[in-house]
């Protein structure tokens, strides 16, 4: 039987890469981390191996392809949620643009606050303002997690 994960362990394990700075597609904790690899970080520490083979990615891959890649590597990986039933512990993907595929992600650490790698910042915990509401299009929850 595999462990059980709960809301708090995962925020937990987000909080440890606070202050992280950020690196385009790496994922070290304390050295260097996007935001996908942020949260594939928080996966290797929840499951013990890394989601999938990350293939290279530049900074515009989704506006060029114009394909939901992040949402669907998601779709592989966790179940999918209704947005008003995200909650803490929770993985959002955000869209700059109604017209633009989903290609930031990061994890709900309140009801009012998310923990997020943002280019030029390092690893971060912010309030979830309207601006960021607003921009949340699809939302997904890490398997395995303890019904609270």
């Amino acid at each position: 039987m595999e462990n059980k994960i709960t809301r708090d362990a995962i925020v937990k394990i987000a909080r440890e890469w606070l202050g992280t700075p950020y690196h385009h597609q790496a994922s070290s904790l304390g050295v260097g981390c996007d935001c996908l690899g942020l949260i594939r970080g928080i996966w290797r520490s929840l499951y013990g191996y890394e989601p999938e083979k990350m293939p290279a990615y530049t900074s515009d891959w989704a506006e060029a392809k114009g394909e939901e890649t992040l949402r669907d590597a998601a779709l592989r990986l966790m179940s999918p949620l209704n947005l008003s039933q995200m909650n803490k512990g929770d993985c959002v993907l955000f869209r700059w643009r109604a017209s633009l595929p989903a290609k930031h992600i990061a994890l709900l650490s309140s009801k009012e606050s998310f923990i997020h790698a943002c280019e030029g910042q390092p690893v971060s915990e912010v309030y979830l303002s309207p601006w960021w509401q607003r921009r949340i299009h699809y939302a997904f929850q890490f398997p395995n997690l303890l019904k609270e």
